[in-house]
């Protein structure tokens, strides 16, 4: 249970300098208190699914009373927002490992392969996340404009990391999210918590790179 009443400003400050905290004792619990709305949120998703649950049903997960919430949040749309964000800022993470295969593999096709695993790994790890960050599940949910703006920004690193190996055609960039996201969904639809469509993801990648022009090993463009 989480009490709103409570300090926890633990919570506010991780990795934040002195300069970087909330000013006040206030912000620090609102800070936490938002912080443990949205974690509620992805557990009542996980569990019912993102659409499956409601805001009494999400109060009572964090401890307080249903118009508590809105103290905090401005409903759901704005949690489903803040939740896209965080799926983001994981991919995020993700998308720095992207960069150092792609750079330290010494053959082009391998560390693109490799990358790959990993995208497909980190949308099936979590099916919740990956169906709001990149399906359009919940009714009318567009993201805020911070919230897209993170997704944009992983969009263009994964475009220029493309760029780097030889593959700067938009339409090109759009036939591997097709691909990618295509085996992702077949994954998830057919072979839940198997690897039927993982293990065709080496096959996929090479009739890619063969279709895009990218020589089979070692030369980097």
């Amino acid at each position: 249970m989480f009490d709103p009443d409570a300090d926890t400003g633990t919570h506010a400050g991780t990795g934040a300098t002195a300069d970087d905290a909330p000013a006040s004792l206030a912000e620090r619990r609102a800070t936490a208190t938002r912080a443990a709305i949205v974690d509620a949120a992805w557990r009542l998703s996980r569990r019912h699914g993102l659409t499956g649950w409601s805001l009494r049903q999400l109060a009572g997960e964090v401890g307080c009373k249903a118009p508590t919430l809105y103290a905090y949040v401005d409903g759901k749309q704005a949690i489903y927002d803040a939740m896209f964000r965080a799926g983001y800022e994981a991919f995020a993470a993700l998308t720095d490992e992207f960069e150092q295969l792609l750079e330290d593999t010494p053959s082009v096709r391998e560390g693109f392969r490799l990358a790959v695993h990993r995208y497909v790994a980190f949308c099936t790890e979590d099916p919740v996340r990956y169906q709001l960050m990149f399906q359009r599940v919940v009714p009318d949910f567009e993201p805020g404009p911070e919230a897209y703006a993170a997704s944009l920004r992983q969009f263009e690193r994964m475009a220029a990391q493309l760029a780097a190996i030889g593959i700067d055609d938009p339409a090109a960039i759009d036939l591997w999210t097709a691909l990618a996201t295509g085996l992702t969904d077949q994954q998830l639809s057919n072979d839940p918590g198997g690897d039927r469509w993982i293990r065709l993801v080496d096959r996929a990648c090479d009739m890619y790179l063969d279709h895009v022009g990218v020589p089979d090993e070692g030369d980097r463009p």
